[in-house]
């Protein structure tokens, strides 16, 4: 064994003391501002369904009439992959897929939806009727995965009823067998951070009122006003509405034709991938970031029904603006009508295919320190994780194959992908 290499320092080790004394606020701030990813399922789309039309029925229906919109529109992976412009070697692969997942989990998030699409004149009973049919379908193992309500927004004219909807739902979820693991709550049309901090004292008495852990009750901010984006003062308010959470939002979501009408843009030209859009959603990207807070795109109001032709249009439209978001790390959005959950399927999965090889043989060649042709960190590493473990999530990827060509387990993919902050910040020496 050779001789040791003499070290010499010159500072002494009050020095240190001293800057990590010095420091001991912003670390905790740090831990509490950022604490990263939640490492959960998100889900790729969230489907708004008005409350008084939900019914037992509406996730089976949904996919039924997905799979006969392919049957009718696209029998069979070469007329698919033709409309979409798949590759050869993806659209067996992927039509196969998507069919089985219109069966199998045709939702992934479902809303139902007590502000713009409700049209009933009782709400007090579809509320609790909702509550009902949730609680059933969670315990026949019916429901989607993740599955709420949007209830009215905060501002005064419709405060009261927003509460009260919030209220009856949450209630008749308890009288029915508890809050379900899955639930989900969407605040609209948020403004100030104050209107935040509000529903968090809702939820807060809520709480107390039945016992329940604090915290228990988390929620989404839609993001559908330009006062959220950017605050009288110049400030990112939406930065400052996820601080007004206390911990309690888990998603941002951009609601396309409320913040393009806000924003003057005319009827023709609101959509996702809009300049003021791309704006919106970047603020809302570099305001989540680190926080455990998931950013989701907006929807396209353009339904893939009618003629084929008129079908085909909408569907790579769809599939594109899907796409791109996905690009953009955007890995949730809404889907508007059942046909259009062929394509966000085809694109997620296609997403997730073309890239799986690649991302699984970097992620294996880090863990094993093998080097090759890219140069990865530690943040590499985490996004290559997370890629396939989203990937597996939605069923795009098997965990056999990922387990087969990276050597990794799904336990292994979870720690690269949720490391230690002092992981991604260390030098990759």
């Amino acid at each position: 064994m050779g001789q040791q290499e003499k070290v010499s320092t010159s500072l002494a080790g009050a020095v240190s003391e001293g800057i990590s004394a010095s420091l001991a606020a912003v670390d905790a701030e740090l831990d509490r501002r950022y604490p990263g990813d939640p490492g959960t399922r998100q889900p790729v789309h969230t489907v708004y369904v008005p409350g008084n039309l939900y019914d037992a029925g509406t996730v089976r229906s949904w996919g039924d009439q997905a799979l006969a919109a392919l049957d009718e529109h696209a029998p069979d992976a070469a007329s698919f992959a033709a409309v979409l412009g798949l590759s050869d070697d993806l659209a067996e692969d992927v039509y196969g897929r998507v069919r089985a997942k219109l069966e199998r989990e045709p939702i992934e998030d479902l809303r139902v939806d007590f502000e713009d699409g409700y049209g009933g004149d009782d709400e007090d009973r579809d509320a609790a009727r909702a509550a009902r049919l949730i609680s059933e379908a969670y315990e026949k193992g019916t429901a989607a995965p993740y599955t709420g309500i949007r209830m009215k927004c905060m501002e005064a004219a419709v405060r009261d009823r927003g509460i009260r909807t919030t209220d009856v739902f949450l209630t008749g979820l308890l009288e029915h067998g508890g809050l379900p693991e899955g639930l989900v709550l969407t605040l609209p049309k948020v403004t100030y951070p104050e209107q935040v901090t509000a529903f968090v004292r809702l939820l807060e008495a809520f709480e107390k009122a039945h016992g329940l852990d604090a915290g228990r009750l988390g929620f989404e901010i839609q993001i559908e006003t330009s006062q959220a984006i950017l605050a009288a003062d110049g400030t990112a308010a939406v930065a400052r509405m996820i601080g007004a959470a206390e911990g309690r939002a888990t998603g941002l979501h951009y609601g396309t034709f409320d913040y393009s009408a806000c924003l003057g843009v005319s009827a023709a030209y609101q959509a996702s991938d809009h300049p003021a859009a791309d704006h919106a959603k970047a603020i809302m990207q570099v305001a989540a970031a680190g926080t455990g807070v998931r950013v989701s795109d907006g929807s396209t109001n353009v339904l893939p029904v009618g003629p084929t032709a008129h079908v085909h249009e909408a569907w790579r439209l769809h599939y594109g603006l899907t796409r791109r978001a996905l690009a953009r790390a955007y890995y949730q959005g809404w889907d508007m009508h059942p046909g259009h959950i062929p394509t966000r399927y085809a694109a997620v999965f296609a997403f997730y295919r073309e890239g799986f090889e690649t991302a699984a043989k970097r992620l294996s060649a880090y863990a094993n320190h093998a080097g090759g042709d890219v140069m990865d960190e530690p943040a590499t590493a985490k996004a290559l994780s997370s890629y396939l473990l989203r990937g597996i999530d939605c069923g795009a990827l098997d965990t056999a194959e990922v387990d087969a060509l990276t050597g990794l387990t799904r336990a292994d993919l979870d720690r690269f992908a949720a490391p230690r902050r002092g992981d991604l910040t260390a030098s990759a020496e």
